[in-house]
């Protein structure tokens, strides 16, 4: 079996996401397993070159993990040529400049999203990226999750019957940094820098909902900074300008409805982080990112609305685990493979830019629905 190696600009790897799905979990696991096998006798083999804007992180970074290429200077690992694929993972007012940089350089695209700040900015680099004749490929990793690939191995199926509704809930208590260090950093609730949870999360429904069930036409949404004062990394105090919720309704191609509450000021009482309630005429599931449970009509319990007595119906023993049946590898490796089968065979990748650019717009007018109190049509993105 030969090797062919492809050399990865990977920017903001010192970053939580960057480095640990991206960097160890996907890229080094890749490493750790032989190499991505072609199916033609040829081995892919990933090698990274760090890049970023802290020198000592990077130089720890690949000494921790044997590694011997990393750089400060984004422009001169964009010049060479045995260069072939550009990853940025940096905070979003910084990724438009640098995969402009990259699509000039003619290496391949592959980024983490909001691919940019405003629809404007993301249509600019799919088009850029389009005209150049360059491969692109936007992170889209919770449809590569069990729970998710479960659940769409029961659309696929056609457990649900006709889909009405589905209602997700996603968040968790983010501490304020003052008497327990934040889980996130603080640039996430500074509007001035990026932040905010609709820009974060509704990219992530977007496609969640798009490749599931159905294109989004239409959202109403409430935003709230609830928590108006936080912590930062040194401890001193700073104002919360982004919001760190989110209440969306999302109306589908074809009728179904979904509602979507996201928030960073919530205390989970569900089973996982995020969790997805699919409701059709012929059966019901609930979603998270590993498990799947459901309950189709034929052993639908009949409850009875009596407040005067207390309820007597375990009602979270009546639904029935839905089996792996599969193996399944981590979702951000899973769609690295993907999107490296892309460059070097050729396969048929979806998650383009374009598909990156319909998440920044349902931000985009997720935020103007809240600002202006009404509902906002969606309409469709083209190049």
């Amino acid at each position: 079996m030969t090797r062919r190696t492809v050399r990865i600009a990977m920017n903001g790897v010192t970053g939580r996401m960057g480095y640990r799905q991206h960097l160890v979990r996907s890229i080094l696991a890749l490493r750790e397993q032989g190499g991505l096998d072609l199916g033609n006798g040829e081995t892919l083999w990933p090698e990274p070159v760090l890049v970023g804007r802290r020198e000592h992180a990077l130089r720890a970074l690949a000494e921790q993990h044997g590694l011997t290429e990393w750089s400060t200077d984004l422009d001169a690992v964009l010049a060479d040529e045995s260069v072939e694929i550009y990853f940025d993972a940096q905070v979003t007012s910084a990724r438009v400049e640098a995969i402009r940089k990259a699509v000039a350089a003619g290496k391949h695209i592959y980024t983490e999203k909001p691919t940019a700040g405003d629809l404007a900015g993301a249509l600019e680099l799919a088009r850029l990226a389009t005209g150049k004749g360059v491969k692109h490929g936007v992170v889209q990793d919770k449809i590569f999750l069990p729970g998710l690939l479960k659940l769409k191995r029961l659309i696929d199926g056609g457990f649900f019957g006709e889909i009405l509704s589905i209602r997700g809930e996603f968040g968790y208590w983010v501490f304020e940094g003052d008497w327990q260090d934040a889980q996130r950093p603080s640039w996430n609730y500074r509007a001035e820098d990026g932040g905010g949870i609709v820009v974060d999360m509704f990219p992530h429904w977007e496609y969640v909902l798009h490749e599931l069930f159905g294109r989004v036409t239409s959202v109403s949404a409430h935003v709230a900074t609830h928590i108006p004062q936080r912590w930062d990394e040194q401890g001193k105090p700073y104002a919360a300008t982004a919001d760190d919720a989110a209440y969306g309704i999302f109306q589908l191609e074809g009728g179904a409805i979904a509602q979507i509450n996201s928030s960073w000021a919530v205390r989970v009482n569900r089973d996982e982080l995020v969790e997805f309630q699919v409701d059709g005429t012929h059966g019901s599931a609930v979603a998270g990112l590993r498990n799947c449970r459901v309950q189709h009509r034929s052993a639908t319990p009949k409850p009875v609305w009596n407040p005067d007595i207390p309820a007597t119906e375990p009602f979270r023993e009546q639904w029935q685990e839905v089996p792996d049946n599969a193996t399944f590898d981590n979702g951000f490796k899973a769609q690295w493979e993907l999107f490296l089968k892309h460059v070097v065979l050729d396969e048929p990748y979806q998650w383009d830019l374009l598909a990156g650019a319909r998440g920044v717009q349902l931000a985009e007018l997720g935020l103007r629905s809240a600002a202006e109190g009404r509902r906002l049509e969606v309409p469709e993105v083209s190049l």
